[in-house]
C-alpha cells in the first residue's frame, strides 16, 4: 500500500512526489492523461522557482533547456528593467515551456523512485481515521495514509471531500494556442503594435520554423468551458481585431482560459490536502500559476513526509495551510489588479499609464518584481529577527554554496559560533560550521584545513558537523538579507524549504525552534 497518493501528474504533483521520496515515502502519482500534455500554458520559472530547483540539484537541467530572462515588473502588461538589490543570488527567470518542465520533473521523480501511473481517472475519495480510499474509473480501488489533490482547477479530490471553492467566475476569456502563420514578420509586428495600443491580450510570438504562440481575446465567455476552441475561432477573432488572420493554419494545440479567480477555503481536510490549481485558480497574468504550485509542493513535501514518518510535531501539517493560503490569496489579488490594468476602457488605459510611471521608481519596481517572482514571501513565525520566516538566498558557505548543501531536503543549522549542536535531531537536521577561519587539527569546526565536506563518521553533511576551512567568504553576508544592511548573524536554522526558523547564538534558545519544526529529540 502506498503511503501517499498524489492525484495529478503536472508540475505540482511531480515536484511533491519527488520531495516525499527524499524522505523514503512510498508515493504513487495517478494521472488521468495517458500521455504528457503538449499544451504550454506555463512559459517559465520565476526567481523563487529557479532557487528551488537549485536547492534540489536540478538547476543545471533547466538551464540546459531554458533561456535566462531579466524583466522587471511583468505586471499588467508593464515591463521594466530588472531592479537593483533584489534579494536573490539568482537574478533571472528561465523561459522553459511547460511540457519541458513536466518532462524534467517527471525524470527527477522517476529517478527518486516515484511510481507514476497514467490513464488513471479518479472518481471517488473517502477517508477515515486510518487512511484514504481512492476509487478509479476502471473500478479498482487504492488505499493510502494520505492523498494530495494536484488535479487542477476542476479538482475531483477537492469536490469529493467537500472543500468550498469561492471566488469570481470568468468575465472574459482569451484564446491561446500554437499554430503556423504564413504572414511576414513585419506584418505581424505592425498589426500587433497597432492592436496593442488598446488591447494587450493580442499577439503572436515566434517559436521557430513558422510556428507562433498566438493569443487573442475570445468573443465572449464560453458556456462549455471544457470544449476546446477551433482554428476557425482563432481566425475569426484575429480578423475582427487585427483585420487579418495572418494565414493561420496547422494548429499544434488550441485552448482557452478565463479570468476566474477562486481559492479553496481549506488546503487540508483530515488526511486529504490540496496543492496547485486544485487549491487556487487565477488569470495567468504575470506567469505565476505554475510557479505557485511548485512552491506549494516545496512547502508541503517535507511536512507531509514528517507526518508519514511519525516525527511531525503538533500543528506542522496544518502549517501548510496557514503559510500557503495567504500566499495564494495575495497572488489572486495581484492578478485581479493586473486584469484591471489590462482593460481596454479609458479608465484602465489611464490607470495603466499611471502605474507605468510609478514603476519607474526603483523601490516600486523592486517591490512589484519581488511580489511576482515570490522572493518577498515571508511566513509568519511570530516576533523575531528580520530574517525569520523569509527564505534564504544562496550564499557562500566556505568553499561551497548554501543551496548545494540542501539537496537532501533536510533541515540545516548554519553555525558561525562553532558552539551549537543539533544532537537529538541529527537524523533530521544537518549542522554546518563556518567560523570564517582556517582550521587546524583541533579547530572549532572539528575538521582539518582541507575544506572537505564531512559529517560524523565520514558521512558528508548528514547528522554531523560540516567543516569549512580556508575560505574568507563566510556567513556574514546573511546579515544583508531582507534589510539591505550588514549585521552579525551568528547562526541560522533553516527548514528543508530554505525558510529561516531561528536566528541566534544560544543553544538553549535553539532548542525550542528545533522542537517546533523537527519534533521531539531522539536519544
Amino acid at each position: 500500500m502506498p503511503e501517499v497518493i498524489v492525484v495529478g501528474g503536472g508540475p505540482t504533483g511531480l515536484m511533491l512526489a519527488a520531495e516525499l521520496r527524499l524522505h523514503d515515502v512510498h508515493v504513487v502519482v495517478l494521472e488521468r492523461l495517458t500521455e504528457p500534455t503538449r499544451q504550454s500554458r506555463g512559459q517559465g520559472l520565476h526567481v523563487r522557482s529557479v532557487e528551488i530547483m537549485d536547492q534540489r540539484g536540478l538547476l543545471d537541467r533547466f538551464r540546459t533547456v531554458g533561456e535566462e530572462f531579466q524583466v522587471g515588473g511583468l505586471f499588467g502588461g508593464i515591463t521594466k528593467p530588472w531592479p537593483d538589490l533584489l534579494d536573490t543570488a539568482h537574478p533571472y527567470g528561465l523561459a522553459v515551456p511547460q511540457p519541458v518542465t513536466e518532462r524534467l520533473l517527471n525524470e527527477h521523480a522517476v529517478e527518486a523512485g516515484v511510481e507514476i501511473r497514467r490513464g488513471q481517472d479518479v472518481v471517488g475519495i473517502g477517508q477515515d481515521e486510518d487512511g484514504v480510499t481512492v476509487d478509479l474509473a476502471d473500478g479498482t480501488r487504492l488505499r493510502a495514509r494520505y492523498v494530495v489533490g494536484c488535479d487542477g482547477a476542476r479538482s475531483t479530490v477537492r469536490k469529493q471531500v467537500g472543500i468550498g471553492f469561492p471566488g469570481e467566475p470568468a468575465r472574459v476569456e482569451t484564446l491561446l494556442g500554437e499554430m503556423r502563420l504564413t504572414a511576414e514578420q513585419d506584418e505581424i509586428d505592425a498589426v500587433t503594435a497597432e492592436v496593442g495600443r488598446t488591447q494587450l491580450r493580442f499577439g503572436a510570438a515566434p517559436l521557430g520554423d513558422g510556428v507562433y504562440r498566438v493569443v487573442v481575446p475570445a468573443e465572449g465567455v464560453s458556456e462549455e468551458r471544457t470544449a476546446e476552441p477551433t482554428l476557425a475561432d482563432f481566425q475569426q477573432r484575429l480578423r475582427a481585431l487585427g483585420g487579418t488572420d495572418f494565414g493561420a493554419h496547422s494548429p499544434r494545440w488550441l485552448s482557452r482560459f478565463g479570468d476566474a479567480t477562486r481559492q479553496a477555503e481549506r488546503y487540508r481536510v483530515g488526511r486529504v490536502l490540496l496543492a496547485g490549481d486544485a487549491a487556487h485558480v487565477h488569470p495567468p497574468t504575470g506567469g505565476q500559476g505554475l510557479n505557485l504550485g511548485v512552491q506549494d509542493a516545496f512547502n508541503l513535501g517535507w511536512k507531509l513526509a514528517a507526518a508519514v514518518r511519525g516525527w511531525a510535531p503538533e500543528g506542522l501539517l496544518d502549517s501548510y495551510h496557514d503559510e500557503r493560503h495567504p500566499v495564494g490569496a495575495r497572488v489572486l489579488d495581484n492578478t485581479r489588479a493586473q486584469m484591471t490594468l489590462l482593460g481596454a476602457e479609458p479608465g484602465a488605459v489611464a490607470l495603466r499609464g499611471l502605474f507605468r510611471e510609478l514603476m519607474d521608481f526603483e523601490e516600486v519596481n523592486r517591490y512589484v518584481t519581488g511580489m511576482v517572482t515570490a522572493v518577498d514571501v515571508r511566513y509568519d513565525f511570530g516576533e523575531g529577527h528580520e530574517l525569520l520566516g523569509r527564505r534564504l538566498r544562496d550564499v557562500r558557505v566556505g568553499r561551497e554554496h548554501l543551496y548545494g548543501l540542501m539537496h537532501g531536503g533536510r533541515g540545516l543549522l548554519l553555525d558561525r559560533t562553532g558552539r551549537l549542536s543539533v544532537a537529538g535531531w541529527a537524523d533530521r537536521v544537518d549542522h554546518v560550521v563556518d567560523t570564517g577561519r582556517t582550521s587546524g587539527g583541533d579547530g572549532a569546526d572539528g575538521v582539518g584545513g582541507s575544506g572537505e565536506s564531512m559529517g560524523s563518521g565520514g558521512t558528508s553533511g548528514v547528522g554531523g558537523v560540516v567543516g569549512r576551512g580556508d575560505s574568507g567568504d563566510t556567513l556574514g553576508a546573511l546579515g544583508a538579507l531582507g534589510a539591505g544592511e550588514e549585521s552579525d548573524v551568528p547562526a541560522v536554522l533553516l527548514r528543508p524549504d530554505g525558510h529561516v526558523a531561528w536566528v541566534g547564538a544560544d543553544q538553549r534558545d535553539l532548542m525550542g525552534p528545533l522542537s517546533r519544526w523537527f519534533g521531539a529529540a531522539t536519544h
